[in-house]
């Protein structure tokens, strides 16, 4: 059996989960509501406060969907109980980054600014500290979204490998490679 799998999600106060007839799982907490479907071979239980997920036999399809159903049921349970938060830097001269509500507006050293709406589910907010990196923190409860958009403003200046200069996330480390050798 999957070591994934056949863990129990317990339910923190607060949070309900309800599964439907068309194997939709919802979850409702303080951050919001979150719902997933779920292949329909696969059977989510809700008893005693806890989700206990199974799986009908041991075909090669039903071991993957196990492990994935039980990781995606309990990020949906983190998600509206404590939320989810990715920080980036800005790592350039001149890069920038603001934002008016939802909208984030970056200058990544390209000859226009960027204007990037944020999905109305998700908030954003901007920092710049004098000799430090401008920093984004992206924060909301659905963490396949929060890692899209930001997977998405990264693509906008990947970091070079050359000096580093790009959008990344805080604490990533860049490999550098070596330039051109001087001399002969």
């Amino acid at each position: 059996m999957s070591r994934i799998g056949k863990q129990l999600i317990t339910i923190p106060a607060g949070v309900t989960v309800t599964v439907d007839n068309s194997n939709v799982v919802t979850v409702k907490g303080k951050k919001g509501e979150l719902k997933q479907p779920v292949n329909a071979d696969i059977k989510v239980e809700v008893k005693d406060g806890e989700v206990a997920i199974t799986r009908p036999s041991d075909q090669i399809h039903h071991r993957a969907l196990h492990g994935l159903t039980r990781a995606l049921v309990a990020n949906l349970v983190e998600g509206v109980t404590n939320g989810f938060e990715k920080k980036m830097e800005l790592v350039g001269v001149g890069f920038k980054a603001t934002n008016q509500g939802n909208v984030l507006d970056l200058a990544l050293g390209y000859s226009h600014n960027i204007v990037f709406d944020i999905p109305k589910e998700l908030t954003v907010a901007t920092e710049t500290v004098k000799g430090q990196n401008p920093t984004i923190t992206i924060s909301g409860s659905d963490k396949q979204l929060v890692g899209a958009v930001c997977a998405k403003i990264r693509s906008l200046r990947k970091p070079e490998p050359y000096k580093g200069k790009g959008v990344r996330f805080v604490g990533e480390i860049v490999r550098k490679k070596a330039g051109k050798s001087a001399g002969k």
